[in-house]
């Protein structure tokens, strides 16, 4: 089953006064530290809606294997509308998807993990009495979502589908902290300093040197499903001159070229992967897939006790 995620981070921080998604939580920021939990419970693609700052947020998360896609009119638009663009993007990509807004980084992987083991076309995590995030939605329920055309926002647009949330009590408080102001931030500092451990496994294919990883798996993809080299580079954050260095490099060290481009300019011009590019792929997905499975069984044997 595909799990996909959106994180709606397009917003203008107006009651915060600073830029929330970049505020830090430890050494990471808010943003790192919602990406790293959904990708740790295996949502894969995660899509970041950017909007305010844009290419500041876009930039700091260019590492990190995610989406972008832009609100242009986040200025005057409510997160729902943020929202719709990541649900429309996956609505034919993933089976599920979870959505969050990026002011509500603090809840665990293993309360992710929970969500996803429930049926529901709508499914959300309630921690003492209180509903919280993120929310799972199916992939039926997200095509019922997208034909809301009020000015409710998310829940105006859940009630109109028709959508019955399937509750899943959970002890993790971290569900319910939405940084709004400099109070709720100071307060999500404190509760940050007693998290639980987590293991954090990066996957990378070498020879003299790393050569394939996680965002070049995630690059591949997107020139797969736009034939375009240059709007993959835009989804992710990165250079043009940059990406075919590592197109290069993937041919240099795996032995085959991975994208097969046919010229043409801006118009006619078109990419798409060469069958051992494709071959590559598939393979570094499965064995990235099988690598976390593994360090996640390992953890709990060397460090379960210290999930308390």
């Amino acid at each position: 089953m595909k799990i996909g995620a959106v994180i709606t981070a397009a917003g203008m921080s107006s009651r915060m006064g600073e830029f929330k998604p970049m505020l830090l939580l430890g050494a990471i920021s808010t943003a790192q530290r919602i990406v790293s939990t959904l990708q740790q419970a295996g949502a894969d693609p995660v899509v970041v809606i950017t909007g305010n700052q844009a290419e500041t947020l876009e930039h700091h998360l260019a590492k990190t294997g995610v989406i972008f896609l832009r609100n242009e009119s986040y200025a005057h638009t409510d997160m729902f509308a943020s929202a719709r663009l990541g649900l429309a993007y996956l609505k034919d990509k993933c089976d599920r998807v979870l959505f969050t807004p990026v002011d509500v980084p603090l809840y665990t992987a293993d309360t992710v993990k929970r969500l996803l083991q429930a049926d529901g076309d709508m499914v959300v995590p309630v921690c003492a009495g209180t509903t919280g995030h993120p929310v799972l939605f199916s992939a039926a329920a997200i095509q019922r979502l997208l034909c809301y055309t009020g000015d409710e926002g998310l829940r105006g647009a859940v009630k109109e589908a028709g959508l019955t949330p399937v509750s899943i009590a959970v002890k993790d408080a971290g569900v319910l902290y939405d940084m709004d102001t400099p109070t709720d931030y100071a307060q999500m500092l404190a509760y940050h300093n007693n998290q639980l451990l987590r293991p954090v496994l990066d996957v990378r294919l070498s020879r003299e040197a790393d050569f394939f990883g996680a965002n070049t798996a995630r690059f591949l993809s997107l020139i797969e499903e736009t034939h375009s080299v240059r709007t993959a580079c835009e989804r992710m954050g990165i250079s043009y001159s940059k990406a075919w260095m590592l197109l290069h490099d993937i041919e240099r060290n795996y032995g085959a070229p991975a994208v097969l481009r046919k010229r043409g300019g801006k118009a006619g011009g078109a990419s798409a992967l060469t069958e051992e590019g494709r071959k590559l792929l598939d393979r570094y997905t499965k064995f990235d897939a099988a690598c976390k499975a593994a360090a996640a069984s390992l953890f709990e044997d060397y460090f379960g006790d210290k999930n308390l």
